[in-house]
């Protein structure tokens, strides 16, 4: 255990020390974050890949008191540097994906350039490549009984996440906080698409038993076919739907609790950082006019933990990089909320 005595949580975050300030190496922490800086599918903007980096420094300005999960901190929160490999293969295939990109977008036919057959070739076995490598990543984590959270980096890299938490239960749901349902089929030909997230984890996960997404805004009409074919192993909470009922009376604590029961016991929460209202995410890759403010999900949250179910991980994605730091600021506060509620979720002796 990390020898706290000397340490003030009062005072200004040592850059010397881990993520938020926190005194912790891995072996004395009982919450290690998995950083991912890949970012080789994104359709719009990039910047994400940058971003665990850049939200370690901004996390030095997150108060650590928590009056939701008072203490919670003391248990030991770790980040490991991002991996330099990773990020190089990542910058490579990116640059590779947006020749692919353009290309297509000028309704060329890929099967006629050799050129852009081998390039998407490329990115399809990089995705896998790196969905492996969270896999045996979150798996040693996992079972040296590290709770686990991913930062990414785009919405892709979760995967080989889901893989190892079904390898832990048998059963288990999703709480998708997002503006896209990402249950796209190999969206722009990449099999492992951020787009394509929660259509592979869906068709190549069997333990996932339910998907429940929330403030879903922008998709197109094969999502929306997919989650009215999938006998309510998907449910989806609108964007548009709830603001609607919340103009027409219903209240968010109602809106909440049907979304609650709707979870497993067993819950991995997916949080793209563009669920939010984009005022508090401009550069995320995706932008969406629309979403939420940042407390109407850490209430979401809550009533998720009042509940009684258990939080068993969590990824936190999309989280661009910006002139001011505002998009990395926001993300370090939604990660340190995050991580103590998946703290909390596990008592030590739980």
């Amino acid at each position: 255990m990390a020898d706290l005595s000397n340490f003030d949580p009062n005072s200004v975050g040592n850059p010397n020390n881990n993520i938020f300030g926190l005194p912790f190496n891995e072996n004395d922490a009982r919450l290690v974050i998995l950083p991912i800086p890949w970012e080789v599918t994104v359709s719009y903007s990039p910047g994400t890949s940058r971003a665990p980096d850049h939200i370690f420094t901004a996390s030095l300005q997150v108060d650590l008191f928590d009056p939701d999960y008072p203490d919670v901190w003391k248990q030991g929160f770790f980040m490991r540097n991002p991996d330099k490999k990773i990020l190089m293969k990542s910058d490579y295939l990116r640059k590779e994906a947006e020749l692919y990109i353009n290309f297509i977008s000028q309704g060329e036919e890929v099967s006629s350039n050799k050129f852009m057959t081998k390039t998407l070739k490329e990115i399809n076995h990089g995705s896998v490549f790196l969905n492996d490598w969270v896999y045996e990543q979150t798996t040693e984590l996992l079972k040296k009984g590290k709770l686990v959270a991913l930062l990414g980096g785009d919405h892709s890299t979760p995967f080989g996440y889901f893989k190892a938490i079904a390898d832990n239960y048998n059963d288990f749901g999703i709480l998708q906080i997002d503006a896209h349902c990402d249950l796209r089929n190999a969206y722009e030909g990449f099999h492992y698409s951020h787009a394509s997230i929660m259509f592979n984890a869906l068709e190549k996960i069997p333990a996932l038993s339910k998907l429940v997404q929330v403030g879903i805004r922008d998709y197109c009409e094969e999502e929306f076919d997919y989650i009215n074919k999938s006998k309510e192993r998907v449910v989806t909470y609108f964007d548009k739907d709830i603001k609607s009922r919340l103009y027409e009376g219903d209240t968010w604590k109602k809106i909440t609790e049907e979304i609650v029961a709707q979870l497993p016991q067993h819950v991995f929460i997916s949080f793209d950082i563009d669920g939010l209202d984009p005022k508090l995410c401009p550069h995320t890759g995706t932008p969406v006019q629309g979403g939420f403010e940042a407390e109407q999900i850490y209430y979401l949250l809550h009533k998720l933990f009042q509940s009684g179910r258990k939080i068993i991980g969590f990824d936190l994605n999309e989280v661009g990089v910006s002139h001011n730091q505002w998009d990395e600021n926001v993300g370090a506060r939604v990660l340190y909320k995050l991580c103590n509620l998946l703290t909390a979720s596990n008592p030590v002796n739980g």
